[in-house]
């Protein structure tokens, strides 16, 4: 069985199952995405072990952090893998006036324009945190809120064999499974880098097919 996601992103989803997304259409496939990238220590090391074994992934980049690493930023879409908005500094969106959050989106979308000369029309809400005027307002900006259904939990400094586990128990039929590339101050994902590899062979012998996330749900990367 999978791990249901927090009931709130459920009820958002049934209210707007058109613009809050958990999961792809009933497929042997799966999409593999990374929150608050992209820093210059753990994200680096996911893209080593996505390319090792040639998968592409979606990273949900933080805006001062592309700000920060901007080559491992054009690292991440030079090697095939999707980029969407995580907002500028990861506040909680529901909890600051809609101005301040609508600034968090367009700020860093200014910065993956000018650092990578595209526009994200994926965005996920840190902390998975929505409201309905947030809603609105990405609705407005013609973006769809990515969210998920199987969490990995690497946060929590669990051991690689528990993200692993985490992932591979909840697993099904077009998932999008949360896991991070980079965190907080200090913070070590070795976890996330260690069990990477063995996710992706153990999904690999079930027959699932890896995918980003506009392959999954059949919606666009980035404004034209």
């Amino acid at each position: 069985g999978e791990r249901p996601p927090h009931a709130e992103h459920v009820d958002w989803s049934e209210l707007n199952p058109e613009q809050v997304l958990l999961h792809g259409p009933p497929r042997k496939e799966v999409a593999l995405t990374f929150d608050d990238a992209p820093d210059d220590t753990w994200t680096p090391q996911v893209l080593d072990g996505l390319r090792e074994f040639g998968v592409q992934a979606t990273f949900f980049c933080i805006g001062e952090r592309v700000r920060a690493n901007p080559d491992v930023f054009r690292r991440m879409t030079r090697e095939g893998h999707i980029v969407g908005n995580h907002s500028w500094n990861h506040p909680n969106l529901a909890k600051i006036p809609l101005a301040e959050a609508t600034t968090q989106i367009t700020r860093t979308d200014d910065e993956f324009r000018r650092v990578g000369g595209i526009v994200p029309l994926l965005f996920r809400p840190p902390y998975g945190a929505l409201s309905e005027d947030l809603i609105k307002e990405t609705i407005r900006m013609k973006k769809k809120i990515v969210m998920w259904n199987v969490d990995s939990l690497d946060w929590m400094q669990i051991s690689d064999y528990q993200v692993a586990a985490n992932i591979l128990s909840h697993v099904g039929p077009g998932s999008i499974v949360l896991q991070h590339s980079a965190g907080g101050v200090g913070q070590s994902l070795q976890n996330t880098v260690n069990a990477l590899p063995y996710v992706i062979q153990t999904l690999w012998k079930r027959d699932y097919n890896f995918r980003t996330i506009p392959e999954l749900l059949s919606i666009p990367a980035y404004a034209t």
